[in-house]
């Protein structure tokens, strides 16, 4: 069984150019052969203005790199890692620093058990 395993997380810069350079350079770095991308959803599935703009600079981030691109509901992932790492009695100052990681973490092994990996 392959396990998704987080990387780093990135904050996105003002410059868009220079956040697709550098996420290209680390899909060539980590010999990644598709995006997952996870899509926020509104709670009644619809999309709205946050996943707009997700879906746009993901669209940039495939044409850049040349990768397949899959959207992955990424609805509650958040809370579900806020749970697990409250669950595991980390400090809230802890928590916020890997939140992130372990929500993408939800939405790539989520992706990768729909696909039987």
């Amino acid at each position: 069984m392959i396990t998704a395993q987080p990387v780093e997380t990135y904050t996105r810069t003002q410059e868009e150019q220079s956040d697709i350079e550098y996420l290209v350079g680390l899909m060539e770095k980590n010999d990644v052969d598709k995006i997952v991308c996870g899509l926020p959803k509104n709670m009644n599935g619809t999309i709205g203005e946050q996943a707009e703009k997700v879906q746009a600079f993901a669209e940039k981030l495939k044409e850049a790199s040349g990768k397949q691109l899959v959207y992955w509901d990424e609805r509650l992932t958040t809370k579900s890692a806020h749970r697990t790492l409250l669950e595991a009695d980390v400090s809230r100052k802890k928590r916020k620093k890997v939140v992130d990681k372990i929500a993408a973490v939800y939405i790539l092994q989520g992706y990768m058990d729909s696909i039987s990996i």
